[in-house]
């Protein structure tokens, strides 16, 4: 989310949405995110929403395209698919076009797509975003880590794993299925994750950063109970450790320590000089692991909320 001073008066603007993107909108966003993100030093809009701007409609996905006179300035995006959490939203608007209340609009626009019941997300919790919440009404509720270490020089000992547990990595097409289930498993808590479908496998499979040999998985047997996915950001010299994931059930052995550290040597061996993840902040276990393995916050998105 970025942000807007209070609006000004006398500026003409509209406020269109619709289900899906037409590939020449699609670009303009793209262009508006790049710029918003050059300018501020972080994405506005995350890797789930930049997928869902292709490909057409999906469900529970709205578009709010914000424009004044012809020209396509802000943008925002509705997801309203969690059968128990408010619908959550991402909103950015031009660099150059910010304080002239565009953002304020575009908030108060999801506010009224949404009934009043809005999770807006503010990536890198700048100062001009948590202005933004504050104007709109929004609580803070939720607190999401990046974490980085180097991985110059890194030295991990050889992952050991639970007994009877082996690691391969994914093949396309056939460990869908199984990664899917075991995925909404052990992210049953969260939304986001938890909640990938085939579709969104596909979108990720399709990207260039996506590359299998990073992809672990971890069988008791035939059964998957853990995985590692990592990503290079090849443009950032970045390794990350995109999401693991462990069985409820099979956890508490050891086998989530055992999977980054598989991951983290992957990495190190691609020749990226640091490694990022994403972690809750009041996921206290797992930002333990994280640090004890030489993480440290490096930023922190901010998700904010209206009253419940």
């Amino acid at each position: 989310m970025t942000s807007d001073d209070i609006a000004r008066p006398a500026i003409s603007r509209s406020i269109e949405t619709t289900s899906a993107l037409s590939p020449q909108q699609t670009e303009a966003v793209l262009a508006i995110i790049t710029e918003a993100a050059r300018v501020d030093g972080q994405q506005a809009v995350s890797e789930q929403g930049r997928l869902q701007l292709r490909g057409g409609p999906r469900d529970g996905v709205s578009h709010l395209l914000l424009h004044v006179g012809a020209e396509l300035v802000g943008y925002a995006q509705l997801e309203d698919t969690d059968p128990v959490e408010a619908p959550a939203a991402e909103l950015v608007v031009h660099p150059d076009h910010r304080t002239h209340g565009h953002g304020r609009a575009l908030g108060a626009a999801l506010l009224a797509a949404s009934g009043k019941r809005l999770r807006v997300w503010a990536h890198g919790g700048h100062s001009a975003a948590r202005h933004l919440a504050q104007v709109l009404g929004l609580t803070l509720f939720r607190e999401l880590r990046q974490m980085r270490r180097p991985l110059t020089g890194l030295e991990l000992p050889e992952p050991v794993l639970p007994l009877g547990v082996t690691v391969r990595t994914f093949v396309p097409g056939e460990d869908d299925a199984a990664w899917l289930a075991v995925n909404a498993a052990a992210f049953a808590h969260h939304p986001e994750q938890g909640s990938l479908t085939q579709r969104d496998l596909d979108d990720r499979k399709a990207e260039p950063w996506f590359d299998p040999a990073g992809f672990f998985l971890a069988f008791r047997g035939d059964e998957l109970i853990g995985f590692h996915w990592t990503k290079v950001h090849a443009a950032e010299g970045l390794g990350e450790v995109y999401v693991v994931g462990v069985k409820p059930g099979a956890q508490g052995g050891g086998l989530g320590k055992a999977l980054t550290t598989t991951g983290l040597r992957h990495l190190a061996a691609q020749g990226v000089p640091t490694s990022m993840l994403y972690v809750d902040a009041d996921n206290k276990a797992a930002v333990s692991v994280y640090e004890r393995l030489g993480f440290t916050t490096y930023e922190t998105d901010l998700m904010y909320r209206t009253e419940t």
